[in-house]
């Protein structure tokens, strides 16, 4: 073997790279005890870009299509190398591939709920996920701040700091927004687009292209949402007095399902007396609406049932009669609306 066939081997004519798997945002070509020969060959492929980094400063950047290296496509390289001289000063340079296609189905979520201050409840803890999508837009800037001269640089690398940088960005949002958690939930495509706005500048600082954002769902706590159940239950049934009708005859057909041990037999005796109470105390207001005189001017009896049924209401956890001015249950302690 000769001294120029030896050489001609260290020399390299083809530079390409095809992703072996999904997630590589950045490759560095191997270039150990080799050099680039004046003439080679450069691909660069839909859906990539280069870079040639010489002695750890940025050379040059090559979008999609096939370069001859030499002299006239490198001119900044041909000024730190002196290529006229063929050999007697090879060319060393690394060469980066980036992965320039989208990034999608990636994923974002709450870790934590988030405190804020809604204007209908007061301080909630909100719950939020969706998916996003990006593209590595800048290789010279995700390569000074995010990749480096690693060997290779992958998706999951970068996952955390992009989900963490969301969840910081949809916390001042929120916070921001002066809008009820209803309002949010019932316009998550607005709401998408107005994060995507806050969050694009911070993937553009990167050197990447955020390209969509979703808010799949926002959601309370589990003993919050329970809360909010039992308000829009509330305003369904808008009539309290059927609504706790409703509430004593529900509970007969489960009392009835508790057949052993006295306690079955008492919430039986207890949904039967409240529900009883409840239709005595319809009953009387439709009796004294059919004695009431017809021009409807005359006061009823002191004793009658008419004011009797409105000076009390029940109680909207246990079913029992209580004052209508009462702000707690005095049997079950709870609160009255």
């Amino acid at each position: 073997m000769t001294l120029g066939s030896f050489l001609h081997k260290q020399f390299i004519d083809v530079i390409d790279w095809t992703e072996p798997e999904d997630g590589i945002l950045a490759y560095r070509y191997p270039m150990q005890d080799r050099e680039i020969q004046n003439g080679g060959k450069l691909t660069v492929r839909d859906s990539q870009m280069a870079l040639f980094v010489n002695e750890g400063k940025i050379a040059d950047q090559f979008s999609p299509g096939l370069y001859t290296l030499n002299t006239n496509t490198l001119p900044i390289l041909t000024y730190l190398k002196n290529w006229d001289k063929l050999f007697q000063s090879p060319f060393k340079s690394d060469v980066y591939f980036f992965s320039t296609r989208q990034q999608t189905n990636q994923h974002w979520g709450t870790a934590n709920p988030i405190t804020i201050r809604d204007k209908e409840f007061g301080m909630i803890r909100l719950r939020g996920f969706g998916i996003y999508a990006y593209h590595v837009s800048d290789p010279k800037t995700f390569y000074e701040k995010i990749s480096g001269t690693r060997e290779t640089y992958t998706v999951g690398e970068l996952e955390g700091q992009l989900r963490n940088t969301i969840i910081g960005l949809l916390t001042d949002t929120f916070a921001n927004s002066q809008v009820a958690f209803l309002d949010l939930a019932a316009n998550q495509v607005a709401l998408s687009q107005k994060i995507s706005a806050q969050v694009a500048p911070t993937f553009s600082g990167y050197g990447l292209t955020l390209d969509s954002f979703v808010v799949e769902n926002l959601s309370l706590p589990d003993e919050l949402q329970k809360i909010l159940d039992q308000r829009i239950e509330m305003n369904i049934v808008g009539d309290m007095g059927k609504y706790t009708q409703f509430q004593a005859a529900s509970s007969i057909p489960i009392a009835a399902a508790n057949e052993g041990g006295g306690a079955g037999i008492g919430a039986g005796l207890g949904a039967g007396i409240a529900m009883g109470q409840a239709i005595a105390g319809a009953v009387q207001g439709s009796m004294a609406n059919a004695q009431a005189p017809a021009g409807g001017g005359g006061a009823p009896a002191a004793g009658g049932g008419a004011a009797a049924g409105s000076a009390t209401k029940f109680c909207m956890s246990c079913g029992k009669p209580i004052p209508r001015s009462a702000g707690f249950c005095p049997e079950c302690g709870k609160p009255q609306q």
